[in-house]
């Protein structure tokens, strides 16, 4: 065996063993892909100018920044839980804010439209802009999701 592959086969052993056993696979999600056309047709106008057109909602203007109750929020463009109600919290900007996202299910960029670059995030699946994230939130991760209320959809739990 060669010494480069002898290492590299060592060094997973290690992280196996010190991660508790096989890692458990990250599903992918399938990308949904439609024409400008057909997000007309699926979204209102305002959902439509935030998910498709990175735009963003005045503050408090959204029901679901004073949402309290258990559920989870989902992507309005293609139903993906984005995040759990447990991570929200109340920042006091007046947008629906969470300390913490689903694993792997938003995708991240640089948004440079303004003169400091921010964090933007949209959702995995579908593609849809759903805010900011900032490094001002509440433990455990420090992170504050500013998502725009219109890109959400709020699926309580059965009671």
């Amino acid at each position: 065996m060669e010494r480069r592959s002898f290492f590299r086969l060592a060094g997973g052993a290690t992280v196996l063993l010190w991660a508790g056993g096989v890692p458990a696979a990250t599903p992918r999600l399938e990308k949904r892909v439609l024409s400008d056309v057909e997000w007309k047709k699926r979204l209102t106008p305002a959902q439509y100018h935030i998910l498709r057109e990175e735009g963003t909602e005045a503050p408090y203007s959204s029901p679901l920044d004073r949402e309290k109750r258990s559920g989870m929020f989902v992507c309005v463009g293609c139903a993906l839980p984005l995040f759990p109600s447990r991570f929200k919290f109340d920042s006091g900007t007046g947008w629906p804010s969470f300390y913490d996202v689903l694993p792997g299910h938003i995708e991240t960029e640089i948004d440079r439209k303004l003169v400091v670059p921010r964090t933007e995030y949209h959702c995995a699946r579908c593609g849809g802009h759903h805010g900011h994230v900032f490094k001002d939130g509440p433990k455990p991760t420090g992170l504050r999701y500013c998502n725009n209320g219109v890109a959400l959809r709020f699926v309580p739990d059965r009671a």
